[in-house]
């Protein structure tokens, strides 16, 4: 069984993600070979694409919304990402056990404990029907039905028991944080119903193409779902199997390339909840754990980072017309010229209509 090096592991991943070079590609095909972008906070996803396509505007992706040839919604982990309404319709019932499980969180148990989930899932469904409304005021609605509950928590309760879609300007590019969220129901949304059984093989199959080689436990984290070893072990004769440095099984596509991990790498800005991020269990094959373990507080509210060399160098933020680099590491002067370039190519995509700087902090 061949081993991958930690220098294979992550050429590869950066080759599939499509961070080696900028791709001339539809971002909706991206989208779909991402198989999901994350997108709890509206701008992020727009720069995860800016990083991998040659070409890209704003407009294009607020186009898909509009046309709603993509969604927003919880999906993977019980997170807000975009993905194709084909994959859509597959995607949220495979995944629907980690997002049905936030019910069981007393931030919502103990607003809706005794209530009957299945009426309140049915009222949800019955007033979104034809029409969307933002989360206060179908929670109001639904306060009239069972009064003396939070009535935002019964709102959010019914989108994760019903698959409910954002409508287009909640994540239409200018704001790093969200506001309102407007939700509808996602088969109204579609036009197509949702599957009626889990995907399983077809969510680690995308998933690998995406970003193999991995392990059982890469591939539930990164879905945010549990006892896929059995599904992957059913698929084994049809998977190339390899053993990482820890002597750990990795799985992937028969035909799926390796990359040489002598390949050079482009200095890369990342999002925050960038999928290369966060697609695995053990990251080390993008960032290591000293540098992981700087932010794991500050993780959920989402952190930028950009790459050196393939792996996680540092942090940045954009402040105003600034974009601030905080280095966790040494520069050397090449790489320090790379790093202030691509920084100013990402100031004319995130502040195109005024003159930005850089700043590198010592």
């Amino acid at each position: 069984m061949t081993e991958l090096s930690l220098r294979e592991l992550n050429r590869t991943l950066l080759m599939r993600q499509l961070l080696v070079q900028r791709v001339s590609m539809a971002p909706l095909e991206l989208v779909q070979h991402l198989v999901a972008v994350q997108g709890q906070e509206p701008n992020w996803p727009y720069v995860g694409l800016w990083a991998r396509l040659a070409e890209f505007r704003h407009d294009e992706l607020e186009k898909l919304l509009r046309e709603r040839k993509l969604v927003r919604s919880g999906m993977i982990r019980r997170t807000v990402h975009l993905a194709a309404a084909e994959d859509f319709r597959w995607l949220r019932p495979t995944v629907q056990p980690v997002v049905s499980a936030a019910l069981q969180a007393a931030y919502f148990r103990d607003e809706i404990d005794g209530l009957d989930h299945h009426a309140l899932a049915a009222a949800g469904r019955e007033l979104l029907t034809g029409r969307t409304l933002t989360r206060s005021e179908l929670g109001l609605l639904l306060a009239e039905r069972f009064p003396g509950r939070h009535t935002r928590r019964l709102a959010e309760a019914v989108e994760l028991m019903v698959p409910l879609v954002h409508g287009p300007d909640t994540g239409a590019w200018g704001r790093w944080r969200n506001r309102s969220v407007t939700i509808g129901l996602a088969e109204e949304w579609m036009g197509a119903p949702m599957s009626a059984q889990p995907q399983r093989e077809t969510l680690i199959l995308r998933y690998l193409a995406g970003f193999g080689p991995a392990s059982v436990a890469d591939i539930q984290v990164w879905a945010g779902i549990t006892r896929l070893a059995g599904v992957v072990d059913g698929m084994r004769a049809n998977l190339r199997v390899f053993r990482d440095e820890q002597g750990r099984e990795l799985f992937d596509l028969p035909e799926a390339p390796l990359a040489d991990p002598h390949l050079p790498v482009p200095v890369r800005f990342l999002p925050a909840f960038d999928n290369s991020l966060l697609g695995h269990k053990d990251r080390r094959r993008i960032i290591s754990d000293e540098d992981r373990g700087r932010i794991v507080k500050e993780a959920s509210g989402g952190v930028p980072m950009y790459l050196v060399d393939g792996f996680v160098h540092g942090r940045w933020a954009l402040e105003d017309a600034t974009v601030r680099i905080t280095p966790w590491h040494l520069l050397s002067p090449a790489d320090e010229q790379a790093v202030r370039a691509e920084a100013e190519h990402l100031l004319t995509f995130v502040v195109p209509e005024v003159t930005g700087k850089v700043v590198i902090d010592a």
